[in-house]
């Protein structure tokens, strides 16, 4: 009765251990202290839901975009992922042909800057951009990053 009692011991531990999986760290992006989706006023007026992701390569840029008209696009950055800043200049628009080149400057992801309509604090962001369809006419988006509470969303 003891050997099976030991034997029984060991294939248990023998097949505890077999099934532990060594998992690689999968790591993270090059953008990801800047990529999220943000509640954002155009001008402190118009609330748009902005979002901001990495490209396939994975490097020095990422995508930003907003789906609310008129001023829709969907364009490519350069980004500093160690100051948390982005800008472009004449970056091709790939959602409307009413708008054909954005420019961005001053794209600044701010760490626990802001807070939410619930009051819950989180990150915060700023970027002046100009449409091509509209050059001089500057729109300031600041705004913060969306906590997925119902209670914060737009």
């Amino acid at each position: 009765m003891k050997n099976i009692l030991i034997v029984i011991l060991i294939l248990g531990a023998a097949g505890m251990w077999a099934c532990s999986k060594d998992l690689p760290d999968a790591g993270g992006t090059a953008t990801e202290a800047l990529s999220n989706e943000w509640w954002a006023t155009d001008n402190g007026a118009v609330v748009r839901k902005i979002t901001t992701y990495n490209t396939s390569a994975n490097e020095d840029s990422m995508w930003i975009s907003t789906t609310k008209a008129p001023n829709a696009f969907l364009v490519k950055v350069k980004i500093d992922p160690s100051s948390l800043t982005f800008s472009v200049q004449n970056s091709k628009n790939f959602t409307s042909n009413l708008i054909s080149t954005v420019n961005i400057t001053n794209g600044k992801v701010i760490p626990k800057g802001g807070k939410s309509q619930t009051g819950n604090i989180t990150d915060s962001i700023y970027m002046e951009a100009e449409f091509s369809n509209a050059p001089g006419v500057k729109h300031i988006f600041s705004g913060v990053a969306r906590t997925r509470f119902e209670a914060d969303d737009y």
